[in-house]
């Protein structure tokens, strides 16, 4: 794990490359993110680092939250979260600093985590995309059905994990490998290619990418001018099958 950023999706847009294409952006707002705890190997058993972010009121924060805050010399924020971090990424954090989007460069690739959008109850074809069975007549208004969910007497249940209609959405879910197209240091901002999850206003985790970058094979030099071919050994030709004996004529 590495140290990242919590933000707030403000919205999509669109900008202009030098090309003149056009990519669509995520805004981030990420400001505003301060250390409020730092754990060690000596005294948690792990490295990481905590961060609030957001502002909460402080009729809104019970007790054991403000003292957390005020311990840290911080303000208090309406979200927390847990980063873990080598033991000597630490070293240059002090709880009660601010962690800003120079944390991150253009043309980095993040992992976005947040709270997709609720769908309410959905149907099998909505929520697991299953086909739908002919509107023919005679259908009896089945048609977008799931159909059978079980076997026979034998085991005369259904297993659990059958896909099924019921509650979409409203689930944690991460958007990995998208890319940072530009970097607002004087608002803050970080402008993500493509869309992440959430609505409008929510919360989301920007962190770096966990998914390896493939290697790319370096193509082979070509061949000098002039030079001579390697010399390999001519492949000797088959050998003959033997005659066999002709057969004796009957007598």
């Amino acid at each position: 794990m590495s140290l990242g950023l919590v933000g707030r999706k403000v919205g999509m847009t669109r900008v202009f490359t030098d090309e003149g294409d056009t990519v669509p952006v995520t805004v981030v707002d990420v400001s505003n993110n301060r250390v409020t705890q730092i754990k060690t190997p000596e005294t948690d058993g792990y490295a990481a680092v905590q961060v609030a972010f957001g502002r909460r009121r402080a009729s809104r924060v019970n007790k054991a939250a403000a003292g957390h805050f005020a311990k840290a010399g911080v303000e208090a924020g309406r979200t927390l979260r847990e980063f873990r971090v080598k033991p000597d990424e630490v070293a240059s954090l002090k709880v009660g600093g601010a962690i800003g989007v120079d944390l991150f460069k253009i043309g980095q690739k993040v992992d976005v985590s947040g709270t997709s959008q609720g769908k309410g109850f959905a149907g099998v074809i909505k929520r697991h995309h299953f086909s739908s069975g002919p509107a023919s007549h005679g259908n009896s208004v089945s048609h977008n059905k799931p159909g059978s969910i079980g076997q026979n007497q034998d085991p005369g249940r259904v297993f659990p994990g059958k896909r099924m209609a019921g509650h979409m959405g409203a689930a944690s879910s991460t958007v990995q490998n998208v890319e940072i197209i530009r970097i607002d240091t004087e608002r803050q901002l970080l402008l993500i290619c493509g869309a992440l999850p959430g609505s409008r206003g929510g919360d989301v985790t920007v962190r770096p990418t966990t998914r390896a970058v493939k290697a790319t094979v370096a193509a082979k030099p070509a061949a000098k001018p002039g030079a001579k071919p390697s010399a390999r050994p001519e492949a000797k030709p088959a050998a003959k099958p033997e005659a066999q004996p002709a057969a004796k004529a009957a007598k």
